[in-house]
């Protein structure tokens, strides 16, 4: 049996598909044998391969806005309590002058993956029975690509994983091998089918999206938020596709197959990271892994009442004292 785990694309959202990871391989002991991540879920899985789950947690809920920005063309302030995330124009007015193809930049990122995705932890990856896969998507080309762990070096694996973080035109856009990459949630934001084809048997998902749309967007004020918010949509939709084409792949493969979405809607905006609220998804991940596997064993063993149902069959009784 081979299992895998595949985490979606969501940026700063990969706070919570943190906390899902961190309950099933340490309070259920999952022990994976592949690792698929798109975007942020390519960021995560060199770590999870390797069971480095505290620094995982500590990457994650302390980057901010300059960790992953060197141009950063959001401007986020506060009004009346809530975040509102307007474009910083001289920022990408500046990109454009300097004859760059995207708004803005993620140089910063470039940075910070080499820091915490060390040669020593890729070397380790090699040698260990694990296979880490990333998402990336070929613009020059039109197609989806996989960069696994076993076919790479360690500064290719090292832009692939940047390429598939990098949500352009808001970040960098990555030129290797004399083509264009962009992020691979672009044409596969949950790659599970790739998952069933690279041969496995079990798979947990985690999808940072709900599982129904819960939100109606507000109407776009300017070109710029109009723009994220098609960008939005179509990956919205990218996201269905993808867990239907999974779906259907595992029970063609009898692939048993867990999905993990978030209960609530995180954020409408996954490119603005906030230490103290990833910190709070981060917990919000492992509550909900720990709520779901419970529901999953109370579905396994029918002689295990629920509350609810040992108040109901309280109250039945209750109702025959009365009668009699």
């Amino acid at each position: 049996m081979k299992k895998a785990l595949v985490i979606s694309g969501g940026g700063s959202k990969g706070a919570f598909a943190g906390g899902v990871a961190q309950y099933l391989m340490k309070k259920e002991n999952k022990d994976y044998d592949l690792f698929v991540g798109t975007s942020t879920g390519s960021l995560m899985v060199s770590h999870l391969a390797l069971g480095m789950l505290d620094d995982l947690k500590e990457l994650y809920t302390n980057v901010n806005q300059n960790t992953i920005f060197s141009n950063n063309p959001f401007h986020v302030k506060v009004v009346a309590g809530e975040k509102v995330v307007s474009v910083r124009h001289l920022n990408t007015l500046w990109n454009f002058i300097n004859g760059r193809k995207t708004f803005g930049e993620s140089k910063n990122l470039r940075k910070l993956i080499k820091e915490k995705i060390t040669k020593e932890m890729y070397a380790k990856i090699q040698q260990s029975d694990k296979e880490v896969v990333v998402t990336v998507s070929n613009l020059t080309a039109n197609q989806i690509e996989y960069k696994s762990s076993k076919d790479c070096t360690y500064d290719d694996f090292a832009d692939w994983i940047w390429g598939s973080c990098n949500y352009v035109p808001f970040m960098s856009l990555l030129e290797k091998d004399h083509c264009q990459y962009a992020d691979g949630g672009f044409g596969s934001l949950v790659p599970i089918r790739e998952a069933i084809l690279r041969g496995a048997t079990e798979i947990d998902a985690i999808i940072l999206e709900t599982e129904v749309t819960q939100l109606n967007r507000l109407p776009s004020k300017n070109p710029f938020s109009l723009l994220f918010d098609v960008f939005d949509f179509m990956l919205t939709h990218v996201e269905r596709h993808n867990i239907t084409i999974g779906k259907l792949a595992a029970t063609n493969k009898n692939v048993k197959l867990n999905l993990y979405y978030t209960p609530t809607v995180l954020t409408t905006n996954s490119l603005v990271f906030d230490q103290k609220l990833m910190r709070k998804w981060w917990k919000s991940g492992f509550n909900y892994a720990k709520s779901k596997q419970e529901e999953l064993m109370s579905e396994f063993r029918p002689d295990v009442l629920t509350d609810q149902e040992i108040e109901e069959g309280i109250e039945d009784v209750e109702d025959i004292n009365l009668k009699k």
